[in-house]
């Protein structure tokens, strides 16, 4: 497993990261995004979609109670959150392995409770070091496009 590590000074930063880091995403891109609460998951998730394309004038919110949010952009992103995931046998329901594994972007927060840490994607683990800074990993897992270890490699320079 390769991996790169940034530090981010404040919320703006892990906006902007993310955003950098969606305008180079290719499509069919799984990213995963581990922190405690409050780390800056849905923030990073914010600034993939403005990166991505998806107008400015949506709000990106964690869809914390519906799963899985869908904006349409360069390459359509479905968003999921699974904090509140109680039963596995309800991302069958939602078709998540044809959303995740499919023609879009997936961005999956709380991707723990997949029960799986070797998904094959792009992990990215957001830690708290204080109220404003937080230290961003970003590890690829399985057989990934070179196009995203390049684009990667360009946000964490």
């Amino acid at each position: 497993m390769v991996s790169w590590s940034v530090v981010s000074t404040g919320e703006l930063e892990t906006l902007e990261l993310g955003k950098k880091l969606g305008q180079l995403l290719p499509q069919s891109t799984l990213v995963l995004l581990q922190g405690d609460l409050g780390a800056g998951k849905t923030v990073f998730a914010r600034g993939v979609a403005r990166g991505l394309g998806v107008d400015p004038e949506i709000p990106i919110t964690s869809p914390t109670f519906t799963l899985m949010n869908h904006y349409s952009a360069r390459h359509d992103l479905y968003h999921f959150d699974l904090y509140r995931l109680s039963d596995p046998d309800e991302l069958i329901e939602l078709g998540f392995d044809e959303y995740a594994f499919g023609s879009g972007v997936a961005l999956v927060e709380w991707p723990e409770k997949l029960e799986n840490n070797e998904t094959p994607g792009l992990w990215v683990n957001l830690q708290r070091i204080d109220d404003e800074k937080r230290e961003i990993e970003f590890s690829l897992q399985g057989d990934v496009d070179s196009q995203l270890v390049t684009a990667v490699e360009k946000i964490c320079q």
